[in-house]
């Protein structure tokens, strides 16, 4: 694949941006047949074939700058004050029309197919074939290679395009906020995301979306508001999912049109070439990357599923549709960061338990099978390729597993996992009603009695000698095991060690997280055009794991006020616009 030659100057204008960009979807791939020559295409309809629908964006009213990501312009050598630049402004909230050539005025949608926990669905799809799903509202508009990294950049609530099935092809100000700071927050974290670029609003456009009435506990949307429209600008190396492979698999399993297989072949080629370059060996065979791809994918779900589960996050809505190939946290539509553990934790209230917070592993499992299912039509002619795909899909719970062990172990501070300390500890935590972030950061203090940890506890277990004799016990078994099996420099039996032991634990329990109690204020503030909160956020979230001033940590190191448990919009969230 091309890569584009760069200059180390800073990036302050548009015009020094454009000579960056290098469209290798767009110029490598087919586009669909039937689109319009102009990139006016944003009624529904079914796409039959193809990888992409070159279509404009539909730029928002009178935009606003709210904020972007000063960390992220900084790794791209983009100058802050592009981001006020009303020419850069003008392109990333929707108007291509003026760009400066090479840049293109078309963007692109892509189509993809939709499975939940491993089933797949026709009929959510307008037409009943599964031809009407895709980037209903998400419009990539440019691809560049930056410092010797490809980035795409897309458009959320960037308008309608074919895939829209209806609907306005608008994101709002509340799910744009929380998407923004989100992606800050999980790079932040250390884990894989797609990045946050900008995060425009309109003073003048809005849309009506369904939510609650205030202090409402209802589990479903009472009420119709009217919501002022934002883009917020994604950016990830790609942003090929999971489904859309499975879209172009299922299309040559069923061998839908004459190129269902050529076309299934080239998106594979083409993720590979986008996310795994530097793992796969480009002179292999297809065979050989199909099946290298697969056990490379499922390391990297593995091992990002486990994070989720180590900070606290919970994907409320794990489809294969939201979930990226390249194996990085994509689509925060319902997502929550859990306050008070619960192994059932789920943020959307139409998620079910398939997606709760313990059960992700599960979940991952079932979108590694329908990946592995997209592959292996590439792989039919020969049956010992076919069976080392089995085996890899068959080897997944084992890989999440490792992942999983390895995780709750460094949570713990221990060098190898204790599957029986962890089972007492998981109910304990149940039974007390413990915050899960706070807990672990009280842990990495590595205390010698518990008191510490009482901060955490959401239930007074003053005068309960069980409960109280139980978690006793188990601080004492945790440090037994801590002194007895760890390397001696973090083995807590010296202050040295104790020390190097808690500065090991702090790298990998956060002490802040990104709660909804917090977000909510953000977004309502925003709404009246005040964005202190917002950025309050985004300096609080980019630095989860330091230790910040003390009006922060009373702030935001705090157990979630009782007020808020079970209310809608806090606790749980609708399906986010």
């Amino acid at each position: 694949m091309k890569v584009t030659q760069q200059t180390s100057a800073t990036i302050e204008t548009l015009n020094d941006l454009a000579p960056l960009a290098d469209y290798s979807l767009m110029d490598t791939l087919n586009a669909d047949p039937d689109t319009t020559e102009n990139g006016v295409d944003h009624d529904p309809r079914q796409v039959f074939t193809g990888h992409y629908v070159p279509v404009n964006p539909t730029p928002i009213e009178n935009p606003q700058y709210i904020a972007h990501s000063k960390q992220f312009f900084k790794e791209l050598g983009f100058a802050d004050s592009l981001a006020q630049s009303p020419d850069f402004m003008r392109m990333f909230s929707g108007d291509t029309s003026q760009v400066p050539e090479p840049l293109r005025k078309q963007g692109w949608a892509t189509g993809y197919a939709l499975s939940i926990y491993g089933t797949e669905y026709y009929q959510q799809c307008p037409f009943g074939t599964g031809n009407g799903y895709g980037d209903g509202r998400a419009v990539s508009v440019l691809e560049a290679v930056i410092n010797g990294k490809r980035w795409e950049m897309q458009l959320k609530g960037g308008g309608r395009t074919p895939y829209c099935r209806g609907a306005d092809g608008r994101a709002v100000l509340r799910s744009s906020v929380r998407e923004f700071l989100a992606q800050e927050h999980m790079h932040a974290l250390g884990i894989p995301t797609s990045r946050s670029l900008s995060l425009y609003t309109s003073m003048t456009e809005t849309v009506q979306r369904p939510w609650f009435h205030q202090g409402s506990y209802s589990k479903d949307p009472e009420v119709m508001i009217d919501e002022a429209v934002a883009i917020t600008t994604r950016v990830a190396p790609s942003f090929i999912r999971v489904g859309q492979v499975e879209l172009f698999g299922r299309r040559a399993r069923k061998n839908e049109h004459p190129k269902a297989m050529e076309e299934l072949e080239k998106i594979v080629l083409h993720l590979i070439d986008r996310e795994y370059s530097e793992v796969i060996d480009k002179d292999l065979t297809t065979t050989e990357k199909v099946l290298t791809l697969a056990s490379a994918f499922a390391s990297r779900l593995a091992s990002l599923v486990a994070n989720w589960i180590r900070v606290g996050y919970c994907q409320g809505n794990f489809n294969s549709d939201n979930c990226a190939a390249g194996g990085f946290t994509l689509d925060y539509g319902p997502f929550g960061f859990i306050d008070m553990f619960d192994p059932k934790y789920q943020p959307w209230t139409g998620g079910g338990e398939h997606f709760s917070f313990l059960n992700q592993p599960q979940a991952a499992m079932q979108n590694f099978h329908v990946f592995c299912a997209a592959l292996q039509p590439l792989l039919t002619s020969d049956e010992n390729a076919l069976a080392k795909l089995d085996e890899i899909k068959k080897d997944f719970p084992i890989v999440m597993q490792i992942a999983m062990k390895k995780m709750w172990a460094s949570k713990l501070g221990l060098d190898t996992y204790n599957a029986e300390l962890f089972r007492e500890l998981a109910m304990l935590m149940v039974k007390t009603s413990v915050d899960y972030t706070l807990f672990f950061r009280e842990l990495s203090e590595v205390p010698e009695e518990i008191t510490p940890l009482t901060k955490s506890f959401y239930m007074d277990i003053t005068d309960d000698d069980n409960t109280l004799n139980r978690w006793s016990a188990w601080l004492e078994n945790w440090r037994a095991l801590i002194q007895s099996t760890n390397d001696t420099e973090v083995n807590a039996t010296s202050s040295e060690s104790s020390e190097a032991l808690s500065k090991k634990m702090k790298q990998v329990n956060p002490k802040y997280t990104l709660r909804e109690w917090y977000l909510v204020p953000a977004y309502e503030q925003a709404t009246g055009g005040d964005y202190t909160l917002i950025k309050e956020l985004q300096e609080v979230m980019t630095s989860p794991y330091d230790e910040q001033e003390s009006d922060t940590a009373k702030k935001y190191y705090a157990l979630k006020p009782s007020k808020f448990f079970e209310v809608a919009g806090i606790s749980h969230v609708s399906c986010s616009s």
